[in-house]
């Protein structure tokens, strides 16, 4: 079943992540299994990959998380074929492992339609990752509060921070019907007890004989592995198409790996500290708030930004006077954190969008707006003050932020938090080029995660 995956040369795996945090959940996933992996904000030709010889696995980081079914039909279809033509058996979208989504935004079950229309076969389902704790059981996802930790484990429509998204909350548990209020297309599921059968092979044939979709059950050890079985053999009979978390990435390389299919490089190492950072927080999450609190109380500078401002002007005309402030910071604290807001209660909020609304806007624009601003200001701050290292929390905005700061692609520099890794930074913009970055979702990290990013561990 692992015949597709059998050549020590040639590309293993291709995806596309829906935002930046997302993306780089999945290359650390790989890259920590000793694959190496490559990281671009649009899909590379045969010249990219040139320049990054022994690669093994690609992805894109995508912005289609606060995208609409419209932006997906015109977008991914042609990004989908670019990433087919490379040759690659496997073609992964790339979703949050709390999979939030709506039929007007992230719409997953409309990426499953572009997706299986052009690479055939049911679509098979991946959205557990015991590692992250996030666990799938007869088609329902729980979750935990957040990555790390002892926190616990929450249906995810009753799930603290998912089920109270600003834009796309989690209502639902059973992925099965999630996933139909957004596809027309039939979605079934493949529960552990047909996972882990003797003859695991025909059941799924005889489930996907009359389904697009396939949610498989995963939350531990052994169904992980046994989701990479059968993703491994739907690739074994031609490129295919598949939906669901970085527990992909995890499936996939665990069942190579014992199957003997895989020989690994060594994995990145620790990075180490460095003196300062400089971090950016777009995120609302509670998870990020404890954090930002952490940080103001253990020798960070926090300097809260003018949302409203930023919205209407793009960028404000103090922007140099912000770089000065993060100067004037930095010899005196251990790093600088700007914030766009300290949790889902943040009096910010409520103004933000209303003054979204008088621009004819919505809630879902807030990313790209403040995104582009944070990441033109990080640029900035590393080009005057000679940083090496940066932060950025906030999965909705993030892409949007890479994309503003210039960056062309990255790869894992070392490990930090599970589903959070140290990259470093391609870019052609020679004052970027080679810094460390590492970019957050709302859920991951303890409260001291700043901490952990000034000390590379």
């Amino acid at each position: 079943m692992t015949a597709a995956f059998a050549s020590p040369q040639g590309l293993l795996l291709t995806f596309y992540g829906d935002d930046f945090t997302g993306s780089t959940d999945a290359m650390e996933a790989m890259a920590m299994a000793g694959v190496p992996t490559v990281l671009f904000l649009a899909p590379p030709d045969a010249a990219d990959l040139a320049r990054h010889p022994g690669v093994r696995a690609v992805g894109v980081a995508g912005t289609s998380r606060s995208r609409s079914p419209a932006w997906m039909d015109a977008e991914l279809p042609e990004v989908f074929r670019r990433l087919k033509a490379l040759g690659a058996p496997l073609c992964h979208y790339k979703t949050c492992s709390t999979f939030d989504s709506s039929p007007t935004v992230g719409n997953i079950g409309r990426v499953a339609e572009i997706g299986q229309d052009l690479f055939g076969s049911p679509v098979l389902v991946v959205v557990g990752v015991a590692r992250h704790k996030r666990f799938v059981v007869f088609s329902n996802l729980f979750a935990a509060g957040t990555f790390s930790g002892g926190q616990e484990v929450f249906r995810i429509d009753r799930h603290p921070t998912m089920s109270r998204h600003p834009v796309t909350p989690m209502q639902e548990a059973d992925l099965r019907l999630h996933l139909a209020r957004q596809t027309a297309r039939r979605v079934v599921g493949f529960d552990f007890q047909k996972m882990l059968a003797d003859d695991v092979e025909d059941r799924l044939e005889a489930t996907a004989a009359d389904a697009d979709l396939v949610v498989l059950d995963t939350f531990d050890a052994a169904t992980t592995r046994a989701a990479g079985r059968l993703i491994a053999g739907r690739a074994a009979r031609g490129q295919a198409f598949v939906v669901g978390s970085s527990g992909v990435e995890y499936a996939l390389t665990d069942h190579l790996a014992a199957s003997g299919a895989l020989v690994p490089q060594p994995a990145p190492a620790p990075c180490g500290p460095v003196d300062r950072i400089v971090a950016v927080c777009g995120s609302c999450s509670p998870v990020t708030e404890g954090q930002i609190a952490w940080a103001g109380a253990n020798g960070f500078a926090l300097i809260p930004l003018d949302t409203v401002a930023l919205v209407e002007g793009g960028r404000d005309a103090s922007a140099d006077g912000l770089i000065a402030r993060i100067a004037a910071a930095l010899p005196d604290h251990r790093g600088v954190l700007l914030h766009t807001a300290c949790g889902p209660s943040d009096p910010r909020i409520g103004p933000t969008r209303a003054a979204l609304e008088r621009l004819g806007l919505t809630a879902a624009d807030s990313a790209r707006i403040l995104g582009g601003v944070l990441g033109r200001t990080l640029r900035d701050a590393v080009a005057a003050l000679s940083l090496r290292r940066i932060a950025l929390a906030g999965g909705d905005s993030s892409s949007h932020t890479a994309e503003a700061m210039g960056i062309e692609a990255l790869e894992v520099a070392g490990p930090l938090v599970p589903g959070a890794p140290l990259c470093r930074i391609h870019a052609r913009d020679s004052a970027i080029d080679g810094a460390e970055v590492i970019f957050k979702g709302g859920q991951v990290g303890g409260p001291d995660f700043f901490g952990r990013v000034l000390a590379g561990r």
